[in-house]
């Protein structure tokens, strides 16, 4: 294994100083790279909540009205596997990323897939359809982990400052969130579903043009790959053939694939993954004993997150289907469309993004910063909270009336609340307990969490069943204890997780 250095003479060091000079710029005392990856994010989220705004509606629609015709247990599932593929292929990502090509190269071709992914999508036909939903989950699996890894080199300080910086990146991804769910479900409302998903095609395009024109400002981070090994380039194209045969087999008819069975063997199979990269990386990745205890520190860090984006995920799949069969979304006059309301939870992130930004800075000054494991616990809680709300406005649904949209509101604002607790802290929690050699490929497993959360997020939904409705207030108080006692655990082990993080703040 070669590691990869820096020039030191000649041209090769010019060109390496102007790139450091480039990184060390800055702009409200934060690398001027960091407005690079906010805008370069905000627009792959716009474009990917943009789709997911419509996706599942989409699917459920009669043919007569331009839809796919699915049934609610197949089309969630699918949403599961949409979502969760996207965030099963960041472990790719980063490791392509780690041996072979760098992150920003890593970043710039996973936007071009997702445009090119997007495009497929507006085309129309349903085998296309579907392959531009593979095209997107190869482009998110690129883009997604390395462009968060980019943001944890430009602080190599660590620190509060760096909690600061990703609090300001995720405010550009919540800001993507909000705009896409607004726009795209309007678009299709007016000109029709593929027009919908034209939107974030061309969302895309302007976000790499973007970062391609001032990728300079990252300097050399994450302009090289970690490590090379000479059979690595020969794996990726394996697995592209594979991949490519697979959506070839079953586009053709050829290989009939089941969402629902699909999705709960994968949920074994990333758990299973998940758990077993962890372990490899702390017995057979060389690493020091501070480094283990790091991973061992993740591990429970990264089981809290699976349970918190199970119940998160509903947003894209039962909330939105609740929000257009039982919700009055009546406003002064205006029918909001259903996926409008999935702007919601966005619109709090960024309103109290900075809010929680500053209170962390302000608990960092004075010594009684909560630690990581216990702010993944109060999330946890948060989440059990928004959940109780669901619960109780099904309840509602069972005696046969609409109920208001401060139902929705009320659960996303607790949403919202429970992901500044875990979720920007989870980034820069693994940026900064990831041994240096796996850092592209940590943050992949971190997105890990996401796609397991998915994967078991649809299958719950599955669960529930339009034409009994007592199932619908049984779902939410399944995830309610599932949220409340994750959390209670988190809180329970905060201090051997700690112990275990060797003094990672």
């Amino acid at each position: 294994m070669n590691k990869a250095t820096p020039d030191t003479a000649g041209p090769g060091a010019q060109r390496h100083g102007a790139a450091g000079a480039a990184a060390e710029a800055t702009a409200f005392g934060h690398p001027r790279g960091l407005a690079t990856l906010f805008v370069t994010e905000m627009w792959e989220r716009f474009t990917y909540y943009g789709i997911q705004s419509i996706l599942i509606l989409f699917m459920v629609a009669g043919s007569g009205r331009g839809g796919l015709g699915f049934g609610d247990q197949s089309a969630n599932a699918i949403v599961g596997l949409y979502f969760g593929g996207t965030y099963l292929l960041s472990l790719l990502g980063g490791w392509v990323a780690d041996r072979l090509i760098g992150g920003q190269l890593a970043v710039a071709a996973g936007g071009v897939l997702i445009t090119a992914g997007n495009g497929m999508l507006a085309a129309g036909g349903t085998r296309l359809f579907f392959l531009g939903l593979v095209f997107n989950v190869l482009g998110v699996g690129l883009l997604k982990p390395n462009v968060s890894a980019i943001v944890g080199e430009l602080y190599p300080e660590g620190g509060s400052r760096r909690d600061a910086g990703f609090s300001i990146f995720y405010m550009g991804i919540n800001i993507g969130s909000l705009l896409g769910p607004m726009f795209v479900p309007i678009m299709a409302q007016h000109y029709g579903w593929h027009a919908g998903f034209a939107l974030p095609a061309l969302g895309m395009l302007f976000g790499v043009a973007q970062f391609l024109a001032t990728r300079r400002y990252l300097g050399s981070s994450g302009a090289a790959p970690q490590s090379t090994r000479p059979r690595s380039w020969l794996a990726l194209w394996l697995f592209v053939a594979a991949i490519g045969a697979l959506t070839a087999l079953t586009l053709s008819g050829v290989l009939a694939v089941n969402a629902v069975a699909l999705a709960a063997r994968l949920s074994w199979a990333v758990g299973v993954l998940m758990a077993a990269y962890l372990l490899y990386m702390a017995f057979f990745g060389g690493l020091t004993g501070e480094e283990r205890g790091r991973v061992f520190a993740m591990i429970a860090l990264f089981a809290a997150s699976t349970v918190f984006w199970m119940a998160y995920m509903q947003m894209f799949g039962s909330f939105t289907l609740f929000a257009q069969r039982y919700t009055d979304l009546r406003i002064l006059g205006w029918n909001m469309p259903p996926g409008d309301t999935q702007t919601i939870d966005p619109l709090f992130v960024i309103a109290l993004a900075p809010v929680f930004a500053a209170l962390w800075l302000r608990l960092g000054r004075r010594g009684r910063d909560l630690s990581s494991p216990a702010k993944f616990g109060w999330g946890l809680l948060l989440m059990a909270a928004s959940m109780l709300v669901m619960y109780v406005a099904a309840l509602r649904v069972l005696h046969g009336s609409k109920v208001s949209l401060l139902w929705l509101t009320a659960t996303y604002f607790l949403n919202a609340c429970g992901e500044l607790c875990l979720s920007p802290v989870g980034l820069s929690s693994t940026t900064k307990l990831a041994p240096a050699r796996f850092g592209g490929q940590t943050m992949g497993l971190w997105f890990l969490t996401l796609a397991l959360g998915s994967f078991l997020a649809g299958l719950l939904s599955g669960d529930y069943n339009a034409h009994q409705l007592a199932t619908l207030p049984a779902l939410y108080l399944k995830l309610f204890w599932w949220s409340a006692l994750a959390g209670a655990v988190m809180l329970l082990i905060t201090p051997p997780v700690k112990r275990l993080m060797g003094g990672v703040e």
